[in-house]
């Protein structure tokens, strides 16, 4: 037994800030002090609250050391592991309160971990920990004591939806696909996360990869498969790796292959690495791309669940939905649904980005509203600055304005604002951000990750494109906008898959919920929010200017005139209005319109 552990995050995020360093300056200095046999070092996945890592966590205290550099284990060492004393400077200070355990803090104290509950707890590279906190013993309780029917009915009753952002009833997929008899079926898992900002999925993987499994045999019951495939984006390695390791291990366990529990149930999991397309995140693309062909979708029906992959009955969720199966045949369908609203049931983990003082991974119950995520669990926004919007769904959803600050966050609600849940990515805007460019961002992204197989998306994402291109450099009229609100109207009734149907809606959404900012930008040719270059002209106000030179040495253009000491002027006809005067200048004597 150990006295102590020192749980150190190995997710993406800290280990690209050197986590992986500081678990081995940490073996060495525990055993320069002749601890080896009273602490120990365990990596786990992501904590949640990214924006101080790399985070430390050591037990039985609870002290939340963060931001830790190689340099400081040392002194953590000898001085807490050692001699008992906490390293205060070191410890997580929310909000100047002091010191407190990791569940008290304004960002965890709200959520509630379900999908996230073995991420930062459990090193996920070791099974005997996952079964340690009850895994696998919701498949051993579905291959001994309950039907394929029984399964289905819990997760229909617990309300599970798709966490993939479509929102369909779980429990009804795999009714579906149950009820196709075929000689061979499939379970998929979607873990193709391709949406800016988004890292719910990865950090699942990579800090609990054997919920996923768990739960893909338990469909693979359910609807008489017997494989199962992952479907991950090539660009996460450390999830891959993990992934790789837990289904050698639940192999070796008997927990996947052959007569699984002495039940005569057979099931197996490989990996398929992402062809890196964003279009490859749609269903139909994304089983072309496993069978080997082009990442291109197909018409609906027939849907997946009577022809997928192969042209054999397939179920494919994504890595949130899988992650909760496990609790809710443990715990009870109930359970479940008592968490969340009438029509959303359960919890929901967004990866909470921009303009926020608390980034990182959050999970809470579905119906807590936009301003509990932003100003409790975020910490607000950063510099006194106002919250402007927040960007839901990524290149398929929309943004939401202030005035929707208050709703309640669930699959409906969303909707009927012109947003959508999406995957769980969620983008927080402040005033200083321009809407039309943040239209023009997602729209951008868009272009570029069409398949270009069918005309309205391949087409109309460019055309759109065009359009707002105009805007931004103030050569638009008024008659652009109606043009925008047909187009994507077509966009949405005939393109073949969502990415075509929903790229209009970033668009749409700011229109809708910022008109002024768009009128302005081709009424005014001004950009309220200061950031479409076309529509900026920057000046020196000669009463701040001391002539200190600091502009000109620096200007790129030589666009910047003036004797040394006297007040200087900026030529508009030379300017590229990159604002480096405006950063070197310590007078805040340029003034950016």
């Amino acid at each position: 037994m150990y006295r102590s552990h020192v749980l150190v995050c190995g997710g993406t995020g800290c280990t690209s800030s050197g986590s992986a360093k500081i678990m081995e300056k940490l073996n060495e200095e525990i055993k320069k002090n002749d601890l080896a046999e009273e602490v120990c070092v365990v990596q786990t996945g992501c904590h949640g609250l990214c924006s101080v890592g790399p985070i430390m966590i050591v037990y039985p205290e609870g002290t939340f050391y963060s931001m830790v550099k190689e340099e400081d284990v040392p002194e953590i060492v000898s001085e807490h592991l050692l001699k008992g004393r906490i390293v205060e400077r070191l410890v997580y200070d929310d909000k100047g309160q002091g010191v407190k355990s990791l569940g008290e803090t304004d960002f965890y104290k709200k959520q509630k971990r379900i999908a996230l509950r073995n991420c930062g707890v459990i090193n996920p590279e070791d099974i005997d920990e996952y079964i340690g906190r009850d895994g696998y013993q919701a498949l051993g309780k579905v291959l001994k004591e309950m039907t394929p029917d029984e399964v289905v009915k819990c997760i229909l009753d617990s309300g599970l939806r798709g966490r993939g952002g479509g929102g369909f009833p779980t429990g009804r997929k795999w009714q579906l696909a149950m009820g196709n008899a075929a000689d061979q079926k499939y379970v998929c898992c979607n873990a193709d996360e391709g949406d800016p900002g988004a890292f719910m999925d990865r950090s699942v993987l990579e800090g609990d990869p054997h919920a996923v499994l768990e739960a893909m045999a338990i469909a693979g019951y359910v609807i008489g498969a017997n494989q199962g495939y992952i479907y991950v984006r090539a660009e996460y390695p450390i999830a891959v790796d993990r992934l790789n390791i837990a289904i050698k291990q639940a192999r070796d366990y008997g927990l996947l292959g052959k007569n699984i529990f002495d039940t005569g149930f057979d099931f197996d999991i490989d990996i398929r690495l992402g062809a890196g397309a964003f279009v490859c995140g749609e269903e139909t693309a994304l089983m072309t791309s496993i069978e080997g062909n082009r990442g291109e979708p197909h018409p609906r029906p027939p849907f997946p669940a009577v022809k997928g992959l192969w042209e054999k009955p397939t179920i494919l969720n994504n890595v949130e939905t899988y992650a909760n199966v496990p609790q809710i045949i443990l715990n009870g369908a109930e359970w479940f649904a008592s968490m969340g609203t009438e029509k959303s049931k359960g919890t929901k983990v967004f990866a909470l980005g921009g303009k926020v003082n608390n980034v990182g991974l959050v999970e809470i119950p579905m119906g807590t509203t936009l301003r509990e995520i932003v100003e409790e669990i975020g910490g607000g926004i950063p510099n006194g600055k106002k919250f402007k919007a927040a960007q839901t769904g990524g290149p398929s959803g929309g943004c939401i304005s202030a005035e929707n600050y208050d709703i309640p966050i669930d699959y409906d609600n969303l909707i009927a604002i012109g947003s959508m849940m999406g995957s769980g990515g969620l983008i927080v805007m402040d005033e200083d951000t321009c809407m039309v460019d943040i239209a023009k961002f997602f729209l951008e992204f868009t272009v570029d990750e069409s398949c270009g197989k069918c005309t309205p998306c391949r087409v109309g994402t460019t055309r759109l494109l065009e359009l707002l291109n105009k805007i931004t450099e103030g050569k638009a009229t008024m008659e652009d906008l109606d043009k925008i609100e047909e187009l994507a109207s077509y966009m949405k009734q005939n393109a073949l898959c969502a990415l075509g149907q929903t790229a209009a809606n970033p668009v749409l959404s700011t229109l809708k919920n910022f008109r002024d900012e768009y009128v302005a930008h081709i009424v005014d040719k001004k950009c309220p929010a200061g950031v479409c270059k076309s529509l900026l002209s920057y000046s020196i106000d000669p009463e701040k200017c001391k002539g200190c030179r600091m502009c000109a040495k620096n200007c790129p253009a030589n666009a910047i005139t003036g004797e040394r000491k006297e007040p200087h002027e900026i030529d508009p006809n030379k300017c590229i209005k990159c604002g480096v005067c405006m950063t070197k200048c310590k007078f805040d004597a340029i003034e950016k319109k």
